[in-house]
């Protein structure tokens, strides 16, 4: 009996997005941080990539000048063919530099509750379909925070502030 790898041949499941986007999760907090609870929205922009294909050649992905065919969430719901769709087509936006590289960006937003986060991740996935089938594209990721509700390291900051303030926690603490 030999062993093979065999894709599951359920819709996209057997898609094939390779990790060449480069994706920078709310671009204006380097934090990252999704609450589940308090946020009804994510931006997200999708940068120019420069990569080398499967047929090794050099390969440019403008997102400015692409078709705005993009899933956003957990790596799983992306998996399995869902994940947050952009609520408009974006916003073009120019780099605030004068840097020769810096390049314009596209900046979609995104409902969380479609994105098929639970809390605890700490990777968040853009897929781009290259067309209609949505079965290849590519992909990218960020580093994020997703929780419900207040982040446990900012409630160990606040008892830290406390004590050294000289307060007292009390019994509901």
């Amino acid at each position: 009996m030999t062993a093979a790898a065999v894709p599951r041949l359920s819709g996209v499941a057997a898609a094939h997005f390779p990790v060449e986007i480069t994706v920078d999760v709310q671009p204006e907090n380097a934090e990252n941080f999704i609450d589940l609870s308090e946020h009804d929205t994510i931006t997200v922009a999708v940068e120019q990539s420069e990569f080398v294909n499967s047929d090794g050649d050099s390969e440019t992905f403008d997102p400015t000048e692409r078709a705005v065919r993009y899933r956003f969430g957990s790596r799983l719901a992306l998996e399995d063919g869902e994940g947050a769709r952009p609520v408009e087509d974006g916003e073009i936006r120019e780099p605030d530099d004068d840097a020769e590289d810096s390049q314009a960006s596209l900046v979609l937003t995104f409902p969380v509750d479609e994105m098929g986060f639970d809390g605890g991740e700490e990777t968040a996935w853009l897929y781009w379909e290259r067309d209609e089938s949505g079965n290849h594209g590519y992909a990218g990721f960020d580093s994020v925070r997703v929780y419900r509700g207040q982040p446990a390291s900012r409630s160990l900051i606040e008892q830290l502030q406390r004590l050294l303030s000289g307060e007292t926690a009390s019994s509901s603490d």
